[in-house]
């Protein structure tokens, strides 16, 4: 069983999408999956709730109680992803950092969001997991407009620090439409979406190490 925890002390960048659409793309790969949603938003559930009709369904499960989730995963399940609450710190992810295999941080290139991931890395590198290189850590640049200037530095700036960038997702409107409806860019083959899938293959490729 493999476990992917996404989190970020910065709401608003984009971690539910993100947390989505990995449940997503392990279910249609025929892996076993369940999303443990630690966010009081709940918006991973109500993703999962509306999937539910699908052959690729994911298992949604609260995760705002610690570790009661655990009692609930199913012994079969292949892949678990994690999608943590918005503005927590390492130490209030102590039971998922215990659990998970890797840790994925969206980031928005902006100097504001940035600015604010820093404490939240600093808290990560103090876990013991992370500190024994038991535990990895990946980057990735979210809602990014590759043509502009923001969105290069951004990059040149992420790339300089101790974590890789693990991934680099341009900004679209079609993950919101696709969030709305349970679904992922994963479940769609037009050439344009295709295009989009390409952004996660080196975060895809990370994860399977």
């Amino acid at each position: 069983m493999k476990t992917v925890l996404v989190a970020s002390s910065k709401g608003g960048v984009g971690k539910t999408t993100i947390a989505t659409h990995l449940a997503a793309q392990a279910a249609l790969e025929g892996l076993r999956t369940a999303l443990i949603d630690a966010d009081p938003q709940g918006s991973s559930t109500r993703w999962a709730q509306r999937r539910s009709v699908l052959e690729s369904a994911v298992l949604a499960l609260d995760g705002t109680r610690r570790k009661a989730w655990r009692k609930q995963l199913p012994e079969d399940t292949q892949r678990v992803v994690i999608d943590a609450p918005a503005g927590a710190m390492a130490d209030d992810l102590d039971s998922f950092l215990e659990f998970a295999d890797a840790v994925v941080v969206p980031i928005q290139p902006s100097t504001l969001d940035i600015e604010a991931t820093v404490p939240f890395l600093d808290s990560l590198a103090q876990h013991p997991r992370v500190r024994r290189g038991q535990l990895r850590v990946g980057l990735i640049g979210n809602k990014l407009k590759p043509w502009t200037n923001a969105s290069q530095q951004a990059i040149e700036l992420l790339r300089e620090w101790p974590y890789p960038v693990v991934a680099q997702i341009r900004d679209s409107q079609a993950y919101v439409v696709m969030t709305a409806l349970g679904k992922s860019l994963f479940d769609y083959h037009s050439q344009q979406i295709r295009e989009h899938q390409a952004d996660w293959q080196p975060l895809l490729k990370w994860l399977k190490k």
